[in-house]
Parts: structure tokens; C-alpha cells; sequence
């Protein structure tokens, strides 16, 4: 492995940068992107439970509180003394901060994986211009001076090709992941808010009416 990497010239190096980016980035992203982390089932809306219900899970895992449904609904929780409109506004906020923590370095997974083929094929015009400048400055025209230029140009090529590829379906699948992870919790948001506001102010309506009665 050392051999091409040698072999490749001074374009496998950043070529090589690239490679560990890649691994790292989907690592982080793998782990960071475990559903259990974001939205957790504990915490998901539903008709058997009601926001309080959701609030106490909260207060008693400081697992749930790390997590990114968690903290959009501990902003709401928090404004629930607020006009309605101050506590959907506060998170907003959050699940924006929160939506920007799931998306980071995956636009830049991205652009690995678009540069890494331009890296392989710049190595690839540089290893044929070597080869042809070798010939032309040399004394002896033999075609054998040709093959290393011609082996830097197709290893640089070919390592280009094998991060980029790689690096595209992780881009992808990262990118797909995290908007299905948006929509749900925009989702979960709105039907947490809407009990936290208006369930409240329902069972104080019935409550006024039982003691009218």
C-alpha cells in the first residue's frame, strides 16, 4: 500500500487527507445520527401520552434531555408561562440550532467527494505530461521511460475514484437521513406545542365549567 502511495507522487498525499476526512466525517456522522439520539421513542407524540407525560421523562433521563427532540421540547416547556406565539418562537430557535448540529460536515462530505476525482485527474494530466516530458528531454527515446509517469497518472486516478465514490453515498444517505429527521420533528414539535397549549386550556375550560355547575 505504501508503494502506491509512493508511486502516486505528491498529489497522493492530499489524496490520502481526503481518504482519512472521509472515514472520520461518516464515523461521527454514523454515531451522532443514531435515531435513539434524536428522536428518541421515549418522547415521541402520540395519542397515549400527553405532553406532561413527555415533560416528566424529561425531567428524570438526562439521556432524553441530551437529545435533539429533547431540547426543542425543554424550549417549549420552559415559555410555558409565554403567549403561545413566545414559546413556539423559542423552539423554533432551538430546532434550527439543532437542525445545524445534525447537518455539520455533511456538506463538506460533499465536497470530498466531488474533489477527490479532480485531485485524481489532475494526477493523471500530470503523470502523462511527466511521460511525455520524458521522452522529449531525453536522450533515448525508449518507451520505457514513459511507465512511471503513466503508473502515477492511473494510481492517482484510481485512488481519486475510490474515496469519491465512497464518499458520495455517504453524502447522500446522510443528507436523505437528516430531512427525514427534519419533517418528524417539525411534526413532533407541533403536536407537542399544541398540547402543551391547548390541552392545558381545554381541562381549565371543563374544570370552570364543573364548578359553574
Amino acid at each position: 500500500m505504501w508503494e502506491l502511495v509512493k508511486a502516486g507522487g505528491w498529489l497522493m498525499l492530499p489524496l490520502v487527507l481526503c481518504s482519512i476526512f472521509t472515514i472520520a466525517i461518516s464515523i461521527e456522522r454514523f454515531i451522532r445520527l443514531k435515531k435513539s439520539m434524536v428522536l428518541p421513542a421515549a418522547l415521541l407524540m402520540n395519542q397515549n401520552q400527553t405532553a406532561e407525560q413527555v415533560v416528566e421523562k424529561l425531567k428524570q433521563d438526562q439521556t432524553l434531555q441530551r437529545s435533539t427532540l429533547g431540547r426543542v421540547f425543554a424550549a417549549g416547556y420552559r415559555s410555558k408561562n409565554q403567549p403561545e406565539q413566545f414559546a413556539r418562537a423559542q423552539m423554533e430557535v432551538t430546532a434550527s440550532q439543532e437542525i445545524g448540529y445534525l447537518e455539520k460536515n455533511i456538506n463538506f462530505l460533499g465536497t470530498l467527494s466531488a474533489a477527490a476525482p479532480l485531485l485524481g485527474l489532475l494526477g493523471t494530466v500530470m503523470g502523462i505530461i511527466e511521460s511525455f516530458l520524458m521522452i522529449d528531454v531525453g536522450t533515448n527515446s525508449d518507451p520505457v521511460l514513459m511507465m512511471p509517469g503513466i503508473s502515477k497518472a492511473l494510481i492517482t486516478t484510481a485512488a481519486g475514484m475510490f474515496i469519491a465514490i465512497p464518499a458520495l453515498f455517504a453524502h447522500r444517505y446522510f443528507q436523505r437521513l437528516v430531512q427525514e429527521y427534519v419533517a418528524e420533528l417539525e411534526q413532533q414539535a407541533t403536536l407537542f406545542h399544541a398540547a402543551l397549549y391547548y390541552q392545558n386550556k381545554t381541562d381549565e375550560a371543563l374544570q370552570d365549567l364543573q364548578k359553574a355547575s
